[in-house]
């Protein structure tokens, strides 16, 4: 199963100049107690500006730079390697049966390629507007996308950061992950 999960702004906001736009230890956390233990796909720019492997998770990155090495991930130059990467390491049909959840967690290029591919959204909606944001998550088409789980944080739940920054993480589920009715 493909997932997806970022922090966007009121205008699906990601990112400035190769970094978050705030500072909200608790989507950290909850990015952490999510994607650990699973593999994480991320494009150059987003794995650079972590700078790092991410611990306790699988990385792959995904880059058009067929020079670009790093050491402590696994490269992939398309999509196309990337599923043939997978692939080759365990039969889809097995991964699906024992549940296992594969992370996008950016950037918006990589998001973009992996929107319509994936079964699950895990966003966090951060109540602000940030007109100099110069990356954006796709927009969510509804007709596609059902809910299935979301929770609003009180400020003091999350951070002293100010009010209107305060996050809701929603969980959405793809209408033909969910099937007919």
């Amino acid at each position: 199963m493909i997932s997806i999960i970022s922090a966007i702004g009121k205008n699906n906001e990601i990112g400035k100049k190769n970094e978050l736009l705030w500072n909200l230890p608790a989507d950290m956390k909850h990015f952490r107690e999510v994607t650990s233990e699973h593999t994480v796909i991320m494009g150059q720019k987003t794995f650079e500006s972590i700078g790092r492997p991410l611990p306790n998770r699988r990385n792959i990155v995904i880059t058009l730079d067929k020079n670009y090495l790093r050491h402590g991930v696994d490269i992939v130059y398309s999509v196309e390697e990337l599923d043939t990467l997978l692939k080759k390491e365990n039969d889809e049909s097995i991964r699906q049966a024992q549940g296992e959840e594969i992370f996008v967690i950016g950037g918006g290029q990589i998001y973009k390629l992996f929107i319509e591919k994936a079964d699950k959204l895990y966003i966090t909606h951060v109540d602000a507007e940030f007109p100099d944001a110069d990356t954006f998550f796709p927009e969510i088409d509804k007709n596609k996308w059902e809910k299935i789980k979301s929770e609003k944080h009180l400020k003091d739940d999350l951070c002293s950061c100010r009010l209107s920054m305060v996050p809701s993480f929603t969980i959405i589920k793809s209408a033909r992950a969910i099937g007919p009715a």
